[in-house]
């Protein structure tokens, strides 16, 4: 019996050993940023981009038109942690994509004019942001003449931030860095820490053997490239919050839990950055009720960094405000379900719905089942960490209908939060008369792409690859979860701590369809080089497309000083502030990649990164079917309200159909006598066409206009693009009109 025990101890003891080695990912290898593989754009070829940028600019009376440049300023590769889970087999990912990846998909699929690297900052080990910075200076070093490159490489990360309630939630930001130089690098990337009341990073590092027990569960899904991935992430410890941060050891996580920590720790650092929100409207991770009021504080807000906002990407829309509400916040803090209306269906009243009818089948009386249904939407809105649908069970996302949508808002994010959105932030106002506190944003989109393919929104193409809507596939692996099977009749009160199912809570089927190919952001720039790109991003003369390349002209003719200022502007005038608009649809794509990209990329690199399918601009530009002004006036105090301040659209000047463009002019009498300051921004709207995730949902509707069955983009063959119709468009940054005082 004894020789048995130690036998059998041994053997217990072999195989804790083994399942200790596999748990960090011994036997594999470290994924690593890469070398750039391709060469150069053609002069010839960038050259060609900036002379019809001119040409159309002086046909529709541009006389001196600066550079219009596009780029990506949200790119992840699979150094981010949720990128990295998407690459594996497991997740019916095709491998890596890393820095390298990235830099030759800007040059020659998307043929970008600029980019920049923004992994989670979370993700990123010392090695990997040692490798990070020396990849994106091997892409600039491929770039050829300083003074005009064909492409310019920024570095930068993710701040990403998750709150658990409206107010410790912030969200996410992108700092982008604009030299490449050692002393123009900070030591480390910035990261936002782990949602409030969770373990930090460090401390959150799965047991070795349970990793091993994964790992050799799914040996051929890339089990053990997790682990090892997951040893790394998970090593660094956390700087002391204590010390300078050029004295912190450079083998720490530096962590900044708020906004006001972030911009202390870049004052500290003391280096050029910009520092750019996005998803802010996105409501898969945004907590019920969340507002951007807290964030317009001198503590909060750093009106020197923090210039630009991405109204776009491909999460989907953030601009546009609308006056409903997810849930009614009362001032002890108690939470209420408000009632459908203004075309708006609250998730916290349809989970009731669902309850109530469930109930009624089985036949409960109408009294049990509709105290069950105010249960459930009680519980939906109590529940913590924005894990309202994990109060009920056994749903699929056509139980949902269109709940939490914004049913008439453009390509908009996923369970829409309106007082996130730009349009509101840019209403808000704080302060004295005279020195007023107000956000002063530029506008700009991005991709916010996850397999290192800057600027996606090229050609409507390719949507398992191009989108993360392939994250669907995620839930069917060891490491996804799906909703409890079994469809009950009663709500469950969560609060965060207890969901069991974290990808049912966050809605993760359903909000894959509202993933789309992404945005891009445009400058009007002097030249083609990183001063010059930068200057444009500084001064806020930047704007952003849906994907498309529209060009965009807005200016303020009767500037002081008698010449037209740009967008992004803020000027103080006597009188009517008269503006001009022009717009130019963008290039209808011909199938296929043009010679340079298939001369500069091997035929596997062109199949595997561009999917076949690259920026080939055609002769024929699509029209533009209107050009819409929206006039903000922002608030003199708090207590006012919004919805009377946002004014979209406030004109609206069709265009005639003509491919070589669109211009007006018009003015704003009203402007002199009201004693406000007031922005104003131009959208220009391109003629139908075709786009993936356009109608995310699929929705049929009843004769009274209730989505009353889906066929969700997530639930389609991989085949199928999931397109449907929509008016591309771009978004000019806004002009800042202030009554002289």
């Amino acid at each position: 019996m004894l020789r048995i025990s130690g036998i059998l101890i041994l053997l217990a003891g072999a195989v804790l050993v083994v399942l200790h080695f596999a748990g960090r990912g011994f036997g594999t290898e470290d994924q690593h940023a890469g070398t750039p593989a391709a060469r150069a754009v053609d002069p010839a070829v960038t050259a060609k981009r900036t002379q019809r940028i001119e040409e159309a600019g002086q046909e529709i009376g541009v006389s001196k038109p600066k550079q219009i440049l596009f780029g990506d300023l949200h790119v992840h590769t699979t150094f981010s942690f949720d990128a990295f889970q998407m690459s594996l087999p497991m997740a019916g990912g095709d491998g890596a994509h890393p820095v390298a990846d990235a830099c030759d998909y800007a040059r020659h699929c998307a043929a970008l004019d600029f980019w920049s690297i923004n992994d989670h900052a979370l993700s990123i080990t010392p090695r990997r942001w040692e490798e990070t910075i020396e990849s994106i200076r091997q892409c600039n070093a491929i770039a050829g003449d300083d003074a005009a490159p064909d492409l310019v490489s920024f570095l930068g990360w993710e701040w990403t931030q998750v709150g658990t309630t409206p107010e410790n939630h912030w969200g996410h930001k992108n700092v982008v860095v604009r030299g490449l130089a050692d002393d123009e690098i900070p030591a480390r990337p910035i990261s936002a820490g782990t949602p409030p009341g969770m373990p930090s990073i460090p401390d959150a590092a799965p047991p070795a053997v349970a990793m091993g027990l994964l790992a050799l569960l799914d040996l051929d899904g890339g089990g053990p490239e997790l682990a090892r991935y997951m040893t790394e992430m998970t090593a660094a410890p956390d700087c002391p919050s204590d010390v300078p941060v050029r004295d912190l050891p450079l083998d720490c996580r530096e962590v900044a839990p708020s906004p006001a920590e972030l911009f202390e720790k870049l004052d500290e650092w003391d280096l050029e950055t910009i520092v750019i929100p996005h998803g802010t409207a996105w409501g898969f991770y945004t907590p019920l009720g969340s507002s951007w009021d807290k964030q317009l504080t001198p503590e909060q807000h750093d009106p020197n960094r923090q210039t630009l906002v991405e109204v776009f990407s491909g999460h989907g829309n953030s601009e546009e405000y609308r006056p409903f509400r997810e849930v009614i916040l009362a001032e002890d803090g108690s939470r209420t379900c408000p009632e459908p209306n203004e075309g708006y269906l609250p998730s916290c009243w349809r989970s009731g719905e669902i309850i109530e009818a469930r109930c009624l089948n089985e036949g409960d009386s109408a009294n049990t089942c509709s105290e069950r249904a105010a249960k459930a939407r009680q519980d939906f809105v109590d529940a913590g960490f924005n894990g309202g649908a994990a109060t009920i069970s056994g749903w699929t996302p056509a139980d949902w209908q269109q709940a939490g949508q914004c049913e008439d808002c453009f390509q908009p994010a996923f369970n829409y939060r309106p007082r996130s959105s730009v349009q509101y932030m840019m209403a808000l106002g704080r302060g004295e008369p005279g020195d007023p506190e107000r956000f002063r944003f530029g506008f700009i989109a991005s991709s916010d792409n996850h397999s290192a393919r800057p600027g996606t929104g090229y050609k409507e193409v390719a949507r398992m690859e191009f989108t993360e809507q392939r994250f669907v596939r995620f839930l069917d692996t060891p490491l996804g979860s799906r909703p409890d099977p079994e469809a009950r009749a009663e709500s469950e009160r969560v609060d965060g701590t207890n969901i069991s199912v974290p990808f049912s809570a966050f809605e993760t089927e359903r909000g894959a369809s509202f993933f789309m190919n992404g945005g891009l952001a445009a400058v009007h720039a002097e030249s083609r080089d990183r001063n010059a790109i930068w200057d444009a991003m500084q001064r806020r003369e930047v704007y952003g497309t849906s994907g498309p390349r529209i060009l965009l002209w807005f200016d303020l003719l009767n500037a002081p000083g008698g010449r037209p200022v740009p967008m992004g502007s803020e000027v103080s005038i006597d009188g009517a502030p008269i503006f001009q608009a022009r717009a130019v649809g963008s290039f209808e794509q011909e199938p296929g990649c043009p010679a340079d990209a298939t001369d500069a990329l091997t035929p596997e690199q062109l199949a595997r990164l561009c999917q076949g399918e690259c920026y080939a601009p055609s002769d024929q530009r699509r029209e533009i079917e209107r050009i819409e002004i929206i006039r903000i006036r922002p608030q003199t105090s708090p207590d006012e309200d919004i919805t009377a301040l946002v004014e979209d659209p406030w004109r609206i000047f069709p265009c005639p159909r003509n491919p070589a463009g669109c211009q007006v002019a018009f003015s704003d009498p009203e402007f002199a006598g009201s004693g406000r300051d007031t922005l104003y921004y131009a959208r220009a709207i391109e003629a139908p066409s075709q786009a993936v995730a356009a109608d995310p949902l699929g929705c049929k509707y009843d004769a009274n206009g209730r989505c009353v069955s889906t066929d969700p983009c997530s639930q389609r063959p991989d085949s199928d693009d999931c397109l449907a119709e929509t008016r591309e468009r771009a978004w000019s940054s806004p002009i800042f009109v202030n009554p002289v005082q």
